[in-house]
């Protein structure tokens, strides 16, 4: 029987150990499950021989839990958890949330905000002289100067701020090996400059010569089109093949962002999916309600890394990377007849993803001995002549998975790519995932329908979507099912003017569509579209980007989209009245609202920051 890693003293001195290796410190409840990056690393480390213990939410109030298990004997590693802790914690209107599912209970509270850098600072009070490595997230997005919505200023590298030895950015399996094996051979930390997908930061005077330098922390700070050129720097050089190391100045220190580190080939991901999680939440928080987290990906089996969709608003380009690997269909078939074992499976695998489901190698074979072009995309705002899509892998695996004994009905739940998919001739994957792998509806995402817009957020136009809704109806009435469609909408991203909201109000109206929830933008450190939101600028033509930016300027945009609700009536009509579209207020049948219903300017403001939306 598997089991969970010490979370205590007792547990500790329960394996016989007088001391830890590491102590491995997050923000989140411990959940062993290969879908939490706490789970990962800490397997993976169990592996290499290392001795670890979980040291989950400590209360940050007192020295008690952080003291627990001594001074380890090569270190701290911290994260915040699965997610931002900002972001767990508030909704974009910067309201506090009421729930949080990676803790026990879903209550919040648990963690602080901004959690790195307050666990890192309180070890470092502690222990001044034991390596502090920070990674996960959190700290991946904030590894230079950024902005901070929730403040709304420029913040320093967090490597800085937290007062941590290195960062680990991206998913880190390889760079934590290597880190734990040279500090156990007794190197110092100090000395440790030289892994790949790691930052540190030294004097300016041992700043290295190799590398591209970005405009500095303090020319950051002061001129938006200095942080603009930084951003497009950041971005350009994540790519593991031809990335160079980036060099940001704070002050009398510098900031190194060495080469990112190459994902994990297919033998190294089935490695890690092969290791003994317990596929569950510690017993410890049972009598707590168990950790609602879980849920969606108990009985997920993620099948790649990488994305090279590489949306603007998404962090996924900057953190793991546009470059696709996968598992061996070995790996995920074992993965699926575990989960046959387990005492509450049902017969249903809910997802076989990952950050996009349908991906299952680089976009073309160029990629794989020059890394993905600079400043382009594979995707958008046209297709690139050289991708190649194919399903037939991805295919191949979905049946296999369909023919395993104990296996009712396998899900696809993560995002699908179906620009990705309309590119591929053989229609077979799209005829069977419409047969066997949607449950009741099929979550995909054009965001906006402006091609204004969607150039700002580096998406396909809106004529994919139409072709791939056209496709997916006539499939699912070959099939004689009643299935739907559910489109994830975004208003207020930077490029968006109130015309464009229109422009989309009446798309979904044209097209029958109801969204019950819409997401507003949500500036989050190390993305493109943050670097538009904060600076008013495009870094990649540097011509200025309009932004909605107070709260009612987004009301308005959000109450467009959801221009059928009679909570919404008066901001729409306001929104008509002041983009001059009379001929949408009326009776007729093109018209968004009947009128006369302007409201007090500070009404309906609120927002839930959820990304759910039903037709």
């Amino acid at each position: 029987m598997n089991r969970f890693l010490p979370i205590n003293k007792k547990d500790m001195l329960q394996r016989g150990w007088e001391e830890v290796d590491f102590v491995y410190i997050t923000g989140d409840a411990y959940v062993d499950h290969p879908s939490f990056g706490a789970a990962i690393i800490t397997r993976v480390l169990e592996a290499k021989g290392f001795k670890i213990a979980v040291l989950s939410q400590p209360d940050w109030h007192s020295t008690a839990d952080f003291l627990q298990f001594g001074k380890p004997k090569l270190g701290f590693l911290i994260t915040s958890g699965n997610i931002d802790s900002m972001v767990a914690h508030y909704t974009v209107a910067k309201k506090k949330r009421s729930t949080d599912a990676y803790t026990a209970g879903g209550v919040t509270g648990k963690r602080p905000d901004r959690a790195v850098i307050v666990y890192s600072k309180a070890v470092k009070k502690l222990f001044p002289d034991v390596p502090v490595i920070i990674g996960g997230l959190e700290a991946s997005l904030r590894r230079f100067a950024h902005y901070d919505y929730w403040d709304d200023e420029v913040k320093p590298s967090i490597l800085v701020e937290s007062m941590a030895d290195l960062i680990i950015f991206g998913m880190g399996e390889k760079q934590v090996v290597e880190i734990a094996e040279r500090l156990k051979s007794g190197e110092s930390i100090d000395s440790i400059r030289d892994v790949r997908g790691t930052v540190y930061k030294v004097d300016v005077r041992e700043t290295p010569y190799t590398g591209r330098e970005c405009p500095s922390f303090e020319n950051v700070t002061k001129s938006k089109s200095e942080y603009a050129k930084a951003a497009r720097i950041q971005q350009d050089e994540q790519d593991h093949i031809r990335g160079k190391a980036i060099k940001q100045k704070h002050s009398k220190l510098m900031v190194v962002q060495n080469e990112p580190m190459p994902p994990l080939t297919t033998e190294e991901l089935d490695f890690v999916y092969s290791l003994p999680f317990t596929r569950a939440y510690h017993p410890s928080y049972e009598a707590l309600g168990g950790v609602p987290g879980i849920q969606e990906v108990e009985f997920s089996i993620t099948h790649n890394r990488g994305c090279f969709g590489g949306c603007n608003f998404c962090s996924i380009a900057f953190h793991q990377g546009r470059y696709v690997t996968s598992r061996s269909k070995e790996s995920i078939v074992n993965e699926a007849k575990l989960l046959t074992q387990m005492p509450n499976f049902k017969g249903y695998i809910h997802d076989v993803g990952g950050p996009t489901a349908n991906f299952r190698k680089p976009s073309c074979e160029f990629q794989k001995e020059h890394g993905l072009c600079v400043g382009k995309k594979c995707l958008a705002p046209k297709v690139c002549k050289n991708l190649e899509s194919d399903h037939t892998e991805y295919l191949d695996i979905l049946r296999s998975l369909r023919r395993l004994d104990g296996i009712k009905k396998v899900f696809i739940r993560s995002g699908i790519r179906y620009d990705y998919l309309l590119e591929d001739r053989d229609d077979s994957f799209f005829r069977e995932l419409v047969e066997h792998h949607v449950s009741g509806q099929l979550k995909v995402a054009p965001e906006h329908c402006s091609a204004a817009v969607l150039d700002k957020m580096g998406k396909p136009h809106i004529e994919s979507y139409i072709e791939f809704s056209r496709r997916y109806f006539k499939y699912t009435g070959e099939v004689n099912k009643e299935q739907y469609l559910v489109p994830y909408l975004m208003s207020s991203h930077p490029g968006s003017t109130l015309d464009d909201a229109i422009e989309l109000a009446l798309f979904l109206k044209k097209n029958h569509i109801r969204p019950e929830q819409v997401q507003d933008f949500y500036p989050t450190p190390g993305t493109v579209s943050t670097a538009m939101y904060y600076t008013g600028l495009d870094p990649y033509t540097m011509k200025e980007v309009y932004c909605a930016k107070t709260p009612h300027e987004k009301a308005l945009q959000r109450a467009l989209l959801q221009y059928y609700n009679p909570k919404n009536q008066g901001l729409v009509e306001e929104a008509l009245r002041k983009a001059k579209r009379f001929d949408l207020i009326g009776n007729g049948e093109k018209c968004l609202v009947r009128g006369k219903q302007i409201p007090k300017r500070n009404n309906n403001n609120n927002h839930k920051g959820k990304r759910s939306r039903k037709r």
